[in-house]
């Protein structure tokens, strides 16, 4: 049996981040975060330094650890939506607590790359408010700057090799977070939208890159960077995928495709990580379909065939937005948003127009998916494994769902992660917390009553 690791004791995790959490609202308002002082004034012992487990878990994506090192357990198995014949797997690290705030991580790997193989370390931080930044990457010597003052920091380790060769063998992975931030811009209150063509990703059978296997009618989406690429099973980073017809999924984004894999269309120049000379929101394959950018082929120098910018799993392309046919949708990407977010609990949740059954159905949110509450309403009283309350909530203009069918997001958000991978890898999760009532599970997630439809 493979040994726990250290981040699976997530009551001794939530312990360590008490003490920062007091302090987290500073990070997660809505204003730019205060200045710190600079690494160089910290002493030295504030700074945190560990070396990553690459021994895989339960979350993990054809990966395993052997000879000494970490490397492919599989070479023809790679992410769905690009259709290519790279191999790839992927490992997801312990959440480490910090010493002190930090907002740059500098990752040292030591790993072995026979020709055609690439290993890559990206790096992600809990803010005050318990919400993840978006994945960075990381090239030493170089720090990845992550936006924003964290105080627990998460890596993933990912794996790539042509198909038919040898796989890459990581040895080592040491992660410094090193102390001090800088004035941070302020999160946005509203999420970024753009209109983009979406198409269905189907391929059922086959593997995302998160390791998740593609089922009949499935709910989930896959988008051309791996900056907003969600563990498996979880929510983390979750879109609203609007059509045409007034209909909207939120959805977890699970894969990483069409098309391309370093192309965050929706951030801004300063941020983005490929193609930051096209406007935001606009996806590459799209300028490229369109206006023959970049030759007119992607970032692998495959002819660009349509204008993708996201790809819908086969129940959000139909059931959700009860699609025919590849279409222009409006896609938000919540995890850009300032808020406490909602935690569908059921595998699928209808939406309704209004604060009842007796209102038509305008959409779905798939389970784990996160979404953004705007206020709660009384209605119709529903019992989920919430409780029983008549309390329902607003996520959209005449979009409401039932608070008991959703929980309120557990902060800090490292302490989150920890519990889940701790039920993953024991079987075993900690102690509950006492079940509250479903009225005070809505407070925690929306404050304000609703006082327009």
């Amino acid at each position: 049996m493979t040994p726990a690791r250290p981040y699976v004791r997530a009551a001794a995790l939530l312990i360590a981040l008490t003490v920062v959490a007091v302090l987290g609202g500073l990070v997660g308002m809505n204003h730019p975060a205060l200045a710190q002082g600079s690494a160089a004034a910290v002493p030295a012992e504030k700074i945190t330094t560990w070396f990553a487990d690459l021994r895989p878990g339960a979350g993990d994506t054809n990966v395993r650890f052997d000879g000494g090192g970490l490397r492919l357990d599989s070479l023809s198995t790679g992410p769905a939506s690009l259709r290519s014949d790279r191999s790839e797997g992927m490992l997801i690290t312990a959440v480490q607590p910090l010493a002190q705030f930090s907002s740059q991580v500098v990752a040292q790997v030591a790993a072995e790359q026979p020709l055609g193989s690439s290993v890559a370390v990206d790096v992600r931080g809990t803010r005050g408010d318990g919400s993840w930044t978006e994945w960075v990457p990381t090239a030493a010597p170089a720090p990845a700057r992550l936006g924003a003052a964290v105080t627990a920091v998460q890596a993933r380790v990912v794996l790539r090799a042509v198909k038919g060769s040898a796989s890459p063998v990581v040895r080592s992975v040491r992660l410094t977070a090193k102390p001090g931030m800088q004035l941070l811009a302020a999160r946005s209150p509203a999420a970024p939208s753009y209109r983009v063509f979406a198409t269905r990703e189907g391929l059922v059978g086959a593997t995302t890159a998160n390791g998740h296997v593609i089922r009949e009618r499935d709910h989930f989406v896959a988008l051309p960077s791996r900056r907003g690429l969600a563990p498996r099973d979880s929510g983390d980073y979750t879109v609203k995928i609007c059509a045409a017809n007034g209909r909207c999924e939120w959805a977890p984004v699970w894969d990483v495709g069409p098309w391309n894999t370093t192309d965050d269309y929706w951030s801004s120049a300063d941020t983005r990580q490929s193609w930051a000379d096209l406007p935001q929101g606009q996806p590459q394959a799209q300028a490229a379909y369109s206006d023959g950018y970049h030759d007119g082929t992607d970032q692998f120098g495959r002819k660009v065939r349509n204008p993708a910018g996201i790809d819908l799993a086969d129940g959000t392309f139909f059931d959700g937005l009860g699609l025919r046919d590849n279409s222009w949708v409006t896609v938000s990407y919540l995890w850009v948003q300032a808020g406490s977010p909602a935690i569908v609990q059921l595998p699928i949740l209808p939406v309704r127009s209004g604060p009842s059954g007796k209102y038509p159905t305008v959409g779905l949110a798939a389970q784990g998916a996160e979404l953004m509450v705007q206020c709660a309403v009384r209605g119709e009283p529903v019992t989920g494994n919430q409780g029983s309350t008549d309390q329902w909530l607003r996520i959209g203009p005449k979009q409401y769902i039932p608070a008991a069918h959703v929980s309120a997001q557990p902060g800090p958000g490292a302490a989150k992660g920890a519990t889940e991978r701790a039920v993953k890898a024991t079987g075993a999760a900690p102690a509950a917390a006492p079940k509250q009532p479903a009225d005070q599970n809505v407070r925690k997630l929306s404050a304000e009553p609703c006082t327009t439809p």
